[in-house]
């Protein structure tokens, strides 16, 4: 079912590989009915192929990336849009608040068993469990100045895309579910 409404400015689905950010944030633009946009598909190839091997980005490899979802969030016409980005640290989300405008934060988080598990039963993705030490220590977990929806990724999909569209359609100030 779609509901048409419009949240105020970009959505952005956030969180470490494995917590499900991707469907998350298909399931909530199909939902609102707007663009989505996958920040894992901007990568560059020499970027993929180092994560593939489990080394994390640094900060400077990074910057470019962020530059381009930001880049490829404006030029899309139907605006606004959903963003599946890992935005692991505030610095990023401060950089996608500044070149987006109006952001909304949702934070996928779960347990490290959790994720663990989903990410070693994937199959074709470069973010591989081999990551997933190096990005719970790089994670800054939203604060409460950032309005961000916290949501436990332990809540089935639909749940979960359920409490993200009531949220944007409520727009409180912040929130915490499922933990």
């Amino acid at each position: 079912m779609t509901v048409s409404f419009s949240p105020a400015g970009f959505v952005i689905v956030m969180g470490t590989a494995g917590t499900g950010k991707s469907e998350i944030g298909r399931r909530i633009s199909r939902r609102i009915g707007c663009h989505f946009v996958e920040a894992d598909d901007l990568h560059a190839p020499e970027a993929v192929e180092q994560m593939r091997q489990g080394i994390p980005l640094t900060d400077e490899q990074g910057m470019p990336w962020l530059h381009a979802v930001c880049n490829r969030a404006l030029f899309e016409q139907d605006r606004p849009a959903v963003i599946a980005c890992s935005a692991l640290k505030r610095s990023y989300r401060d950089l996608l608040r500044k070149r987006l405008a109006a952001v909304r934060l949702v934070s996928l988080e779960g347990a490290p068993e959790l994720i663990l598990e989903r990410l070693r039963a994937r199959n074709g993705h470069f973010a591989t469990a081999s990551l997933l030490e190096s990005q719970i220590k790089t994670l800054e977990t939203p604060q409460a100045d950032e309005h961000a929806l916290r949501l436990d990724i332990a809540l089935s999909p639909e749940a979960l895309t359920d409490l993200c569209c009531n949220w944007l359609l409520k727009e409180p100030r912040s929130a915490r579910h499922g933990a």
